[in-house]
C-alpha cells in the first residue's frame, strides 16, 4: 500500500470516551502516531475496567499507544511539557480550562513548540452559559434537536445509536487536518476548537434549513413530502426505502413499476408540486402495491426501471453486504476478535488499515518517557507511582 497521508505526524491525545477519541482513530489510521495519555491504573474510564479487551475501547482506539502518567503530580506534568516539543499535535476533550489549569493549555503548548497545532473538544464551547456543563453523546442529541427530528410533533424519541459523539470526533479530525494543511502553508501552529454544540449542527443543517425556510420546527416527517421518499414493507416482511426527489423520470418510472400509469395523470401528483401537497395521500397507495411482492421482486423490478431504491440493511446485513465487502470497510477479526472499521476513503486505490492492535494502558509509558528522560528517572518516577507501565 501507498504511503498514509499522515505518516510522520505525531499526536498527543488527552482523551476520554468517545469523541475525540474516534477523531485521533482516524488519524491514527491515517498514519499518525497517536500517544494516548492515560491516568495509571486503569486508564481512560473507557476501558471499562476491561483495559485492552473492551470492544468499544478497542474500537476508538486500535493502533495507539499508551503513555500512563498521573497529571495530578507536577513531575508528570514535567514529562509531558518535555515531551509536547516532539509532537506536531496536542489534542484534549476536558471540561474547558482543566488542561490549561495543569500548564498544559493552548499558551503553555505554543510555548514549548510555537508551530504546534492544538485542539480543544468539549461539550458547548469555551464560553458561554453552559460552558461547564458536562456532555455525553445523549446530551448532544437532545441538544441538538436530532431526537425532536425523529419524532412526531411534541414526542421525542431516543436514537438507536449515538451521533453526537461520532460527528464531533470526525469534525475534530477534519479541523486537524486543516490546521496542518495551514502549518504546511503558513508555518505556524493554530488552536482548533469545537464542541458536541457546534459539531452536531452539521447533521441538522437540512432541518434547519426547514426551519429558516417554514417557520417550523422539523419533525420526524417534515422532509419525506420535500425528498419523496418512502420506507415500504414488502410481502417478504424486509423493507426497502425510496427517494425520488423532484425528478419526474423517477415518479414515471416507480409508476412503471409498481403498474399503476394512471397514477402519473392523476391531478394529485402531477407534478412535483402537486405530490409534495398531497404526499400523505401517496403514501397508503404506494405502501399497498409493495405488500403485494416480496422485496426480492421489487429490487429486481427497481433496478430495471432504474428507481432510486435501497433495501433496509441492518449491521450485520450492512457487513455482509456485497457492495461493503467489495469496499473492504471492515477489517477482519483480529484484536480479540473485534472486527474495525476502516477510514471512509481510498487514497491511491488503496484504504488504510487501523494501524494495529489496542494498547494496554502504559503499554508504552517506558519508550515514550525515553525519549526525553534517561532509565533513571523513568525507574525514579515509576517507583515513585508518577509513571505507569504495563511491561
Amino acid at each position: 500500500m501507498q504511503q498514509k497521508p499522515l505518516t510522520g505526524i505525531r499526536v498527543l491525545e488527552f482523551g476520554g470516551y468517545i469523541s475525540l477519541p474516534y477523531g485521533t482513530s482516524i488519524l491514527c489510521a491515517l498514519g499518525a502516531e497517536v500517544v494516548k495519555v492515560e491516568k495509571p491504573g486503569d486508564g481512560d474510564d473507557f476501558r471499562r475496567h476491561a483495559n485492552d479487551r473492551s470492544a468499544f475501547f478497542i474500537q476508538y482506539n486500535a493502533g495507539k499507544r499508551s503513555l500512563s502518567v498521573d497529571l495530578k503530580h507536577p513531575d508528570g506534568v514535567a514529562l509531558v511539557k518535555a515531551l509536547v516539543p516532539r509532537f506536531d499535535v496536542v489534542l484534549e476533550n476536558l471540561r474547558p480550562g482543566k488542561l490549561a489549569a495543569l500548564g498544559l493549555g493552548p499558551e503553555d503548548c505554543k510555548a514549548l513548540r510555537p508551530d504546534i497545532v492544538y485542539g480543544s473538544v468539549n461539550g458547548f464551547g469555551n464560553g458561554g452559559p453552559l460552558r461547564q456543563r458536562p456532555a455525553y453523546d445523549t446530551i448532544g442529541q437532545a441538544f441538538g434537536g436530532i431526537y425532536s427530528l425523529l419524532g412526531e410533533p411534541g414526542s421525542a424519541q431516543l436514537s438507536g445509536t449515538i451521533f453526537a459523539d461520532l460527528i464531533t470526533g470526525l469534525v475534530s479530525a477534519t479541523g486537524v487536518l486543516a490546521a496542518l494543511v495551514g502549518r504546511g502553508t503558513f508555518g505556524s501552529g493554530q488552536l482548533v476548537e469545537t464542541s458536541i454544540m457546534e459539531a452536531i449542527s452539521t447533521l441538522t443543517v437540512d432541518a434547519m434549513t426547514q426551519y429558516f425556510e417554514t417557520g417550523m420546527d422539523p419533525s420526524r416527517q417534515s422532509r419525506h413530502p420535500q425528498a419523496q421518499n418512502f420506507c415500504l414493507e414488502t410481502a417478504s416482511g424486509h423493507s426497502i426505502a425510496v427517494h425520488l426527489s423532484s425528478s419526474e423520470k423517477f415518479w414515471q418510472r416507480l409508476c412503471e413499476t409498481i403498474n399503476r400509469p394512471e397514477l402519473i395523470r392523476d391531478p394529485r401528483f402531477v407534478t412535483y408540486r402537486e405530490r409534495e401537497a398531497n404526499y400523505f395521500e401517496l403514501v397508503p397507495i404506494v405502501e399497498a402495491e409493495f405488500r403485494t411482492k416480496p422485496a426480492s421482486e421489487w429490487e429486481k423490478l427497481l433496478t430495471e426501471f432504474d428507481v432510486p431504491f435501497a433495501p433496509v440493511l441492518t449491521m450485520s446485513s450492512y457487513a455482509a453486504h456485497p457492495q461493503v465487502q467489495w469496499l473492504d470497510l471492515i477489517e477482519p477479526p483480529q484484536d480479540h476478535g473485534i472486527s474495525l472499521l476502516r477510514p471512509p476513503w481510498r487514497f491511491g486505490g488503496d484504504r488504510p488499515d487501523r494501524g494495529g492492535v489496542t494498547p494496554r494502558v502504559g503499554q508504552d509509558t517506558r519508550q515514550i518517557a525515553a525519549e526525553v528522560y534517561d532509565e533513571m528517572q523513568i525507574e525514579e518516577l515509576l517507583a515513585a507511582r508518577v509513571l505507569f507501565a504495563d511491561s
